[in-house]
């Protein structure tokens, strides 16, 4: 068995553990009020309802034109201080739910870097068009975890020591590995690991097929039920603005009351419950009605009717006289080369650490 440790806080420190737990529910917190808002308000430009509206038709033209790119690149970060981000995750004051002071510190140095190239337009593309994609989330002292598709093959790497020592919490060594989880060890040394992407695709399915209240996809025309019913409230509660930079660039601004629009697309989308994947909960009116009332306005970024830039500031939304500034910031660029990286060492799918970041990104956070 792996040598477990316990933290300060009472929390395991096993090493497969410690980024489906700590990590990714920690980032959850912080991120998931600004990404309600920000898909919302971005929605607004791009799901046809502001055709009347030249600010938002501008937006609407530059994310269809990101869609026929062949090549893609984005990048995610937060600019802003340690200080600023841990109050913004404690705002609720829940003293047990609180994040220390290394968790500010660890999520202002992330940043996470998605690019995709295709052989046809990103909007046409299926699976078999893809030529690589790479999703890579780096630190403050470097790459953190990385993910490549290329070929047949998904790649897989991982700095467990440097995760571990962010978030306050050591690693096992690879002596504590047993050699029934040999396979672990290459990941713990962050070396590159590799899986058949065919296999992987079967498991998955096999995956889903076995876990309790799997989500299947939304079918065409519950989608399209749902964008009819977020149209009405994004058309009624959403407005737009615009402003020159000069040489080129334009900021298309979209304001919105936070609770008032998440009030009113989710009272919409209630009565589709039923056409929902099994096991989706939608929040109750009395959940959100603890929703920060207050307004946000996402800042879309325009070079040449170019969509460069997507800016929302989560400081609006701490519950606090004067919050801080807090930007969450989303820049879109043409992809680089997505290479297969040299030396991995091949992993069956059967083998893949149950538990493992590997198998949590790949098989949906549960163990295989």
């Amino acid at each position: 068995m792996i040598t477990e440790n316990e933290d300060s806080r009472g929390r395991r420190a096993d090493a497969r553990g410690v980024t489906e737990e700590s990590i990714i529910t920690a980032i959850r917190k912080t991120v998931t009020a600004a990404g309600c808002a920000a898909v919302l308000l971005a929605t607004a430009a791009a799901c046809g309802t502001v055709k009347n509206l030249t600010a938002g038709q501008k937006v609407d033209h530059a994310v269809d034109q990101l869609g026929e790119k062949k090549s893609l690149a984005f990048q995610l970060d937060l600019d802003a201080t340690p200080d600023a981000i841990t109050s913004l995750a404690n705002a609720s004051g829940d003293a047990e739910e609180a994040m220390p002071p290394e968790f500010g510190k660890f999520v202002s140095g992330l940043r996470v870097d998605v690019a995709v190239k295709s052989r046809k337009p990103l909007e046409d593309s299926g699976e078999k068009d893809l030529i690589g994609t790479s999703l890579k989330i780096s630190g403050a002292d470097g790459v953190l975890a990385e993910y490549r598709v290329v070929g047949d093959f998904t790649y897989y790497r991982s700095d467990m020591k440097a995760i571990g020592k962010a978030m306050g919490v050591p690693m096992p060594t690879v002596d504590q590995i047993p050699d029934s989880e040999k396979e672990f060890k290459k990941i713990l040394e962050g070396d590159w690991v590799k899986v058949d992407t065919r296999e992987l695709a079967k498991a998955q399915k096999s995956h889903k097929r076995g876990a309790k209240g799997s989500a299947d996809d939304v079918d065409a025309k519950t989608q399209r039920k749902i964008l009819k019913a977020v149209r009405g409230v994004i058309a009624r509660d959403v407005t737009f603005s615009t402003k020159s930079g000069g040489d080129g660039t334009e900021h298309v601004v979209a304001k919105a009351n936070f609770r008032e629009l998440i009030r009113g697309v989710f009272d919409k989308l209630r009565p589709l419950e039923g056409d929902l994947p099994p096991g989706t909960e939608l929040p109750t009116d009395k959940e959100l009605k603890d929703a920060p009332n207050k307004k946000v306005a996402v800042d879309f970024t325009l070079k040449n009717g170019d969509l460069t830039q997507v800016k929302i500031d989560l400081g609006v939304l701490a519950d606090t006289p004067k919050p801080a500034k807090l930007p969450l910031v989303l820049k879109f660029s043409e992809a680089g080369d997505v290479n297969a990286p040299a030396g991995a060492t091949e992993i069956p799918v059967d083998k893949v650490p149950g538990g493992s970041p590997l198998a949590g990104g790949l098989f949906g956070g549960d163990e295989l």
